[in-house]
Order: C-alpha cells, then sequence, then structure tokens
C-alpha cells in the first residue's frame, strides 16, 4: 500500500503545482482524486478527509488525507505546500506519505521500518540545548481567540531558542522535524489530517511526538509537541510556564 500511496501523492501534487493560482475547489479536486485511486484498489476501504470528513468505520483500513497541507500558502503563490496521506489499520497509523512537489521531496515512513526522504534514511537531529535548536510552530485560524494559551507558548519560546520559524504547513513541519531540518515543533488545534502521515515520519526518524505535558498522544488530540527527543523535557518546561501562571490566578 505504500507504493499507492507514494501514486496518489505524486499526482495530487503535481496537479496541485499545475494548478498554482487557480485556488478554486483545487483542495477538493485533489482529494477527489487521491480517493478515487484508491478506492479503484481497496473499493471496501474508508476515508478520513479534510474535504470530505469521513463516515463510520467499517473497514479495518482507513486513509487519513490532507489534499492540501498549507491553503493560504497556496491561494497567495507561496510554494510551501504539500499532499499528506496517511493509512490507519485497527486504529494504529501504520503508514505515512507526505509530498512537496515544489521542492519534489517525498517523505515516506512505514510503521517499524525507518523513515525516508526519496528513497534515502532521514533521521532526527542532535541539538540538545534550546539556545541551539530552530523551532517552528503554526498560528490557528482563530488565533485572536488566543486558543491553549498560543501566543503566550510563542513569546516564552522567542526568549528560549535560537529561532523559530512559521512555514505554514504542519505537514511539512513535521517532516522537516523528522529530517533535522528544524528540532522541535508545537501547534495547537490541529486535525488528524494535519497529523497522521508526519505523526509516523517523526517517530519512525527517531523523534518523539506527546501533548504538550509530555504525555503519549494521538492524531486524535489538537495538540502536538514533537522533537528530535533531546529537547523534548525542556520544550515541555517552557509550555508548562503557562500552566503555572494559571494556577497562580
Amino acid at each position: 500500500m505504500i507504493e499507492l500511496a507514494k501514486q496518489c501523492a505524486l499526482e495530487a501534487g503535481a496537479f496541485l503545482k499545475e494548478s498554482l493560482g487557480m485556488v478554486l475547489q483545487i483542495d477538493r479536486q485533489s482529494e477527489a482524486m487521491i480517493i478515487s485511486r484508491i478506492k479503484s484498489v481497496h473499493p471496501d476501504h474508508d476515508f478520513l478527509a479534510e474535504e470530505s470528513g469521513g463516515a463510520d468505520v467499517s473497514s479495518r483500513y482507513r486513509w487519513i488525507i490532507d489534499p492540501l497541507d498549507g491553503t493560504v500558502n497556496y491561494t497567495h503563490g507561496v510554494k510551501t505546500f504539500c499532499v499528506s496521506i496517511g493509512l490507519e489499520v485497527n486504529g494504529e497509523v501504520v503508514l505515512g506519505v507526505i509530498y512537496d512537489p515544489n521542492l519534489d521531496e517525498l517523505y515516506t515512513a512505514e510503521k517499524g521500518e525507518g523513515a525516508f526522504l526519496n528513497g534515502n534514511p532521514i533521521h532526527v537531529s542532535s541539538a540538545s540545548r534550546l539556545i541551539d535548536s530552530l523551532l517552528v510552530t503554526g498560528f490557528p485560524y482563530n488565533i485572536k481567540e488566543n486558543p491553549y494559551n498560543v501566543r503566550e507558548h510563542f513569546n516564552n519560546f522567542l526568549f528560549e531558542a535560537q529561532g523559530i520559524r512559521r512555514i505554514g504547513s504542519a505537514a511539512l513541519d513535521l517532516c522537516y522535524v523528522a529530517a533535522g531540518r528544524f528540532d522541535g515543533y508545537w501547534e495547537v488545534t490541529l486535525s488528524p489530517w494535519d497529523l497522521a502521515a508526519g505523526y509516523l515520519i517523526v517517530h519512525e526518524a527517531g523523534g518523539v511526538v506527546t501533548d504538550f505535558t509530555g504525555a503519549p498522544t494521538t492524531i486524535y488530540r489538537p495538540n502536538v509537541l514533537a522533537s528530535n527527543g533531546k529537547i523534548h523535557a525542556l520544550m515541555v518546561d517552557v509550555l508548562g510556564r503557562v500552566r503555572k501562571e494559571d494556577r497562580k490566578t
């Protein structure tokens, strides 16, 4: 099934790249392409996708799809976006494929088999101090409402890390942690299709993915913390400062 997922991601990515600037319903068209291709091979499989949602699970196989991650970038002609495809078997993510058509980078992982970029193994970074670390985050659409104290977390990390980036694609954020380009990543109010493939890719690259307290998490929880593992506890401590302040008031 990894080959099927690769083919779907490459085809949808090529479509997105060719259609850049023609934003009307592009995400829905990309999603329809992917689902149609998979259904032609596995008609009894289930789907959970950003545009069409998902029905009650009746199959042990469920594909989790983001046909265009980085929509705001895409609509503004910023060439940082991707296609993300994950596969759950009996509720566990076992396969992840993310394709960036602009850089022609295909990230893949199967559970227990490692993570790869264009067929070459990748691994998280070795940074062990926050001051030496390049972090990445994203902001929710309702940032003005400050969900989960997103502004406070950002301000706290500004004083601890070497730098912080915001590239506008949760899936690519996770891939870049897996590839060692970023050392850590946190974000709030995410959806399963944002996380499924990247979640597995980070794990298979030797990284750690938890909630903000450092506890085990799933793709169905909205807040995520991913890192190379070496700075994970340090990032948990920074995220915990807001909780400590809340307890004081």
